[in-house]
Formats: C-alpha cells, sequence, structure tokens
C-alpha cells in the first residue's frame, strides 16, 4: 500500500551475493522461486523479536547508506508543504493560488508514476532515484534563490511544483522496489519500519520548525535547506553497491506499461487490496475536511485540532515501534486488520467526544496504518517478481493519489446535504467494511511467513 495515505498510506509509505569489485547498481534479492534463499538465522515460532534483531537492518552497509540518505531527506520532506503554502500565498496573494500549485503538483505526480515504474524497471533503481534527488535538488534550489531575490512569480512557483512532482514520481516506484535490494529478505519488515520511523519522527516537529523558519527568515531559505537534503540522499544513493539485475528485454513502453499493470490485475489478492486502500485513502479525508469544523463548533476552536493532528503523528511512530517488533504469521490478514482501527477516530469525531479521547483514537488509528504500511512493503516484494516490482508499485500508488482528491471534493457537498455526524459514520464504514472483507480472499488468508521468515503464498486448497 504504498498504497494509504501519502506520507505510502503510501500518505501519504521493501543479500547475498554482493561483489565490491563490481560497479553496478542493482543486486538480486532473494525471494522468488526461482531464486535459493541463503538463511542466515531462525526467526522465533512466535510473532515477536528482540529490539537488537528490530536494528539489525541497520548492520548492512547498502541498507544503512540507503537509511542515512533518506532519513536526511525526510526532514526537508517536513518542512516544504509550509513553505510552498506560505511561498504561494505571498507571491499569489490568494487561495486561488495556492489552490493552483497543490493541483499542479498532484497532476504532475499522477503523469509521473506510471511512467517511473516502467523505467524503474528497465533501469537500475538506484539510478532513477538518484537522477529524481538531483533534479529535485536543482528545482528547490532555484525558486529557494528566486523567493529570496524577492523576484519570485506565480509561474515560476507552479512551474517548480510540476518539475518536482514529477520527478518524484520517477523516485517512489523505484524505492518502493530498491529496498529489498538493500537487506535480507528476513530482516526486510524491520527495514520498512525504520525507513517508515524515520518519516514519521520528522513529521512531529518538522511542520512547527518549518512555521517558525517561514516566520524569521521567510519561505526561500526552508527550499534551500530541502535542496541540500536532496544532495545529501543523492550522495548515499552514489555509495551503494548493488550488483545489476538480469537486464530485462525491452519492448515498447505502451507494452511494458500493460505488463506492468497485467502483474496488478493477474494477482486477484493484490488488486482487490489496492481497491480497498484506496476506498482508505477515500473515506480517511472526512476526518480532514470535518474535523477542523468539530474542534471549532464544540472541541474549543484550533489550538483542539492542533492536539488532534499532532496525535496523529504520534501514532505514526507507535505503529513504527510496533512494525519493528512484531512479524505476524499470517502478514496481510494482521495488516489489514490493522487498518480497520481507523475507523474509531471517525466514529469519535461523530459523536464528538472529548478532545482526548479523539486524540487516543488518532494514536490507535494511525499506529494500525503505519503498521500496515510497512507489513505490506515487506510482504508485497516477496509475492511479485521483481522485474515488475516498480511497476506493480506505481500502480499502488496511483490509486491512492487518486482517491484522495476525490474525497477532499466530495466529502463538504456530502456533509452539507447528510450532516457531518451521518457522513462521518459512513466514512468510518468505509474505513473498516473493505479491510475485513479483503481476509475473506484466499490470495490474502494463504499468505503466510514460515520458520524462516520468508513470506510465501500457499496454494488455495481445490
Amino acid at each position: 500500500m504504498q498504497g494509504v495515505y501519502q506520507t505510502k498510506v503510501r500518505w501519504s509509505i521493501k543479500l547475498t551475493g554482493k561483489s565490491a569489485s563490481t560497479p553496478a547498481f542493482r543486486q538480486p534479492i532473494q525471494t522468488n522461486s526461482v531464486t535459493p534463499l541463503t538463511v542466515r538465522r531462525r526467526i522465533p515460532d512466535n510473532d515477536s523479536v528482540r529490539l537488537p534483531t528490530a536494528l539489525s537492518p541497520l548492520t548492512e552497509r547498502n541498507f544503512r547508506l540507503l537509511w542515512t540518505g533518506q532519513a536526511v531527506s525526510a526532514i526537508g520532506d517536513s518542512l516544504t508543504p509550509v513553505a510552498l503554502a506560505f511561498a504561494a500565498l505571498m507571491v499569489g496573494h490568494s487561495a486561488t493560488a495556492l489552490g493552483i500549485v497543490f493541483a499542479v503538483s498532484i497532476l504532475g505526480r499522477v503523469i509521473a508514476l506510471p511512467m517511473g515504474g516502467v523505467w524503474a524497471d528497465r533501469l537500475p533503481r538506484q539510478l532513477v532515484m538518484l537522477t529524481s534527488d538531483w533534479v529535485r535538488a536543482a528545482v528547490h534550489a532555484a525558486i529557494g534563490l528566486l523567493l529570496l531575490s524577492g523576484n519570485a512569480q506565480l509561474w515560476e512557483l507552479i512551474l517548480q511544483a510540476l518539475l518536482y512532482n514529477f520527478a518524484a514520481g520517477f523516485f517512489q516506484p523505484a524505492s518502493g522496489a530498491l529496498v529489498p535490494q538493500t537487506v535480507t529478505v528476513q530482516k526486510l519488515q524491520q527495514a520498512n519500519a525504520l525507513m517508515g520511523l524515520s518519516k514519521s519522527l520528522t513529521q512531529v516537529g518538522g511542520p512547527a520548525v518549518s512555521g517558525i523558519l517561514v516566520a524569521l527568515v521567510g519561505p526561500g531559505w526552508v527550499f534551500v535547506i530541502d535542496a541540500i537534503t536532496f544532495v545529501v540522499s543523492a550522495l548515499s544513493l552514489a555509495l551503494l553497491k548493488i550488483p545489476p539485475l538480469a537486464a530485462p528485454a525491452q519492448s515498447r513502453f505502451w507494452q511494458e506499461l500493460a505488463e506492468g499493470w497485467r502483474a496488478v490485475t493477474s494477482r486477484r489478492w493484490y488488486l482487490l487490496n489496492l481497491c480497498s486502500h484506496a476506498l482508505w485513502n477515500f473515506a480517511i479525508t472526512a476526518v480532514f475536511v470535518l474535523g477542523p469544523i468539530i474542534a471549532v463548533r464544540h472541541l474549543g476552536g484550533s489550538s483542539a485540532w492542533g492536539l488532534i493532528a499532532g496525535s496523529m503523528g504520534a501514532g505514526q511512530v507507535l505503529g513504527g515501534l510496533v512494525a519493528l517488533r512484531v512479524m505476524p504469521a499470517r502478514p496481510l490478514v494482521a495488516a489489514n486488520l490493522a487498518l480497520t482501527l481507523a475507523a474509531l477516530q471517525a466514529l469519535a469525531l461523530a459523536v464528538p467526544t472529548p478532545t482526548v479521547l479523539i486524540m487516543a483514537a488518532c494514536v490507535v488509528g494511525w499506529a494500525g496504518l503505519t503498521f500496515l504500511n510497512e507489513v505490506w512493503f515487506a510482504t508485497v516484494p516477496q509475492l511479485i517478481p521483481q522485474e515488475v516490482l516498480a511497476r506493480a508499485n506505481s500502480f499502488d500508488w496511483l490509486l491512492s493519489l487518486i482517491a484522495m482528491p476525490l474525497g477532499f471534493a466530495v466529502m463538504g457537498p456530502v456533509s452539507d446535504r447528510i450532516g457531518i455526524p451521518t457522513t462521518l459514520v459512513v466514512a468510518a464504514v468505509l474505513l473498516a467494511v473493505p479491510s475485513v472483507l479483503i481476509m475473506l480472499v484466499p490470495g490474502v488468508r494463504n499468505v503466510r511467513r514460515n520458520s524462516e521468515g520468508q513470506v510465501l503464498q500457499e496454494p488455495s486448497p481445490a
């Protein structure tokens, strides 16, 4: 679920045989039936692992470099949304300008994601990510300098939003497919959890720090800082030593794109999960559209909503810590069950309950979301062939990215017609029921973790 909220969910978000003498980008992942798996240790039969094991991905050089670069980049990512909003208002002087910038951002990423998936399966994924980082560093350095000069214009801000998100659309599917090439398969869930934790922790304080920087020195410096973090990320990617995967036979772009779509639709368990996660992304927008209104009318104002929003970040951190320690025997069943917990926050707002109870519901709900994301990104690379993994990831991101703007557009008018409490109850149903029904799919129930820690899909009984 590079799938649910894009921070994957997917809010919005997966070795051996390394040769130091090979200056190549890719390293084979040992997760399919034709590649032998080297088992270094036995995973305990229960679902929990000790903390030292949870941190063990950092002992592997390639992952340590990747994680370091992405952790630094996540700092910049946490700063720029606030700076972008105020830059648009400063340059465009209207909410319309801000809306255009955000709309172009989504458009650029939607266009690029399918293309990025194809190219990340054609080229070394490390190279695709490195190129994306350099492009985004240049774009944000340029707009930062323009803002500092006082000569920035709205069209320039719109152009940077388009170029930045177009490059990001190449990075996302490549990133999800590269992580499994940097760490042994038994450590993949912990590796994803560590990647997610670095992002979650920066999101807790990053927006507040950005607001202070914007107030003190202006948004231009925030973009310059973000450009520097992209340079650090690019350098860490350049230091990776990953032997190449077998070069795929190349065909026309549209044929390869169609091949990626067939990889999604031919796996019913995967397609249905993507649809379920897209519905989740659609429904969660009710919390963000209607939550601030409830805070103003019933909970004392913006300060209450600030506390509620902060509790979501705390929940993400908690979910990442749980994913470090808990490795469920049935990964997709456990992960989708955790996702249903998000319904609690919509129901708590619908009543509404006191602020502290809404905060508790948000902690639990966002912990469940984060747990789903880390388990999902550790499971999918072991079930989908590496040669189409980036394309499969791109469709995952694409469905989620489309679902959220639709939700933001719909929830306000729906609440005007049927009322805010009823809208939130309906949203709670959409947040929970699809994730429960998905567990009835045999392909989901049959995904299990064996005693060696590898995730396999058992055949359905005749």
